[in-house]
C-alpha cells in the first residue's frame, strides 16, 4: 500500500491507519527530516525479526533506533540522562540526530546488545512524530538504503514504494527524503562523542 500523508496536517484517518497496522505486527517506510526510514512497533519481536530480515542484518548486531514523539518519552526506554546530555538533546530535538544512551530495562531485551545502548530520534517530521504518539510508544527505525553504487539512500517515495511494496505493509508518502543520514551522538561517555557526521550540524 502506498499512503499519502500530508507532511505540514498529517490526516487523523490516515494515521490510525497507519498505527492500526503497527499494533497487529506491520512493517511500513516512511518519512523521517533525513532519510526515509523502514521499521515496526518496538515491541512487536515478529515485526522486529522481519525488519532485520529485509535489512538483510543479524538483529542481535544490529544498530537499530528508536523514535520517540518527544523527550518525555526519553525515560522509557534510557537510563542515567545527566544534565548535560538532557540539555543537548532539548537543543537539538526534534532535529537530524540520533543520540546513543544507556538502555534502560523497558527496552526489550532483543535490543539490547553488548554495550546495552539504544539510539533515540525525535526526527522534525510531523509525520512519523503523530504516528507514534498515537500508537503510544516507539517505532523501530533503520535506513532504506537504494541499490545503485552512486547514491546511497532512495529519496523517492514512489520508486521506494516500487521497490519494496510486496515486502512491507505500507509505504508512506511524506513527499521526497533526504540523501544525507541523521547526525549520531554517542552520549555513553564522559563527554559526547560525534560517531558520524550527517545532516545534523553540532557545536560542543
Amino acid at each position: 500500500m502506498l499512503l499519502k500523508i500530508h507532511p505540514e496536517t498529517p490526516g487523523q484517518r490516515q494515521v490510525q491507519k497507519v498505527v492500526e497496522m503497527l499494533q497487529h505486527g506491520g512493517v511500513i517506510i516512511f518519512p523521517t527530516d533525513t532519510v526515509y526510514g523502514l521499521g515496526c512497533d518496538v515491541f512487536n519481536h515478529k515485526a522486529t525479526e522481519r525488519v532485520a530480515r529485509l535489512k538483510g542484518i543479524n538483529i542481535e548486531k544490529a544498530n537499530f533506533s528508536f523514535i520517540c514523539h518527544s523527550l518525555s518519552q526519553l525515560t522509557d526506554y534510557a537510563k542515567h540522562v545527566n544534565n548535560q546530555t538532557f540539555k543537548l538533546m532539548k537543543q537539538h530535538l526534534p532535529g537530524p540526530y540520533t543520540f546513543i544512551l544507556e538502555a534502560s530495562s523497558n527496552v526489550p531485551r532483543i535490543f539490547r546488545n553488548r554495550k546495552k545502548t539504544i539510539g533515540i530520534r525525535i526526527p522534525d517530521n510531523r509525520i512519523i512524530l503523530e504516528i507514534v504518539r498515537e500508537l503510544g510508544n516507539a517505532v523501530l527505525t533503520t535506513s532504506i538504503h537504494n541499490e545503485d553504487v552512486v547514491l546511497d539512500y532512495m529519496t523517492d517515495p514512489e520508486l521506494i514504494y516500487e521497490q519494496y511494496k510486496n515486502l512491507v505493509d505500507a509505504v508512506i508518502h511524506g513527499g521526497y527524503g533526504n540523501n544525507i543520514p541523521s547526525t549520531v551522538i554517542d552520549c555513553t561517555g564522559q563527554v559526547p562523542k560525534v560517531m558520524r557526521q550527517g545532516i545534523g550540524q553540532v557545536d560542543f
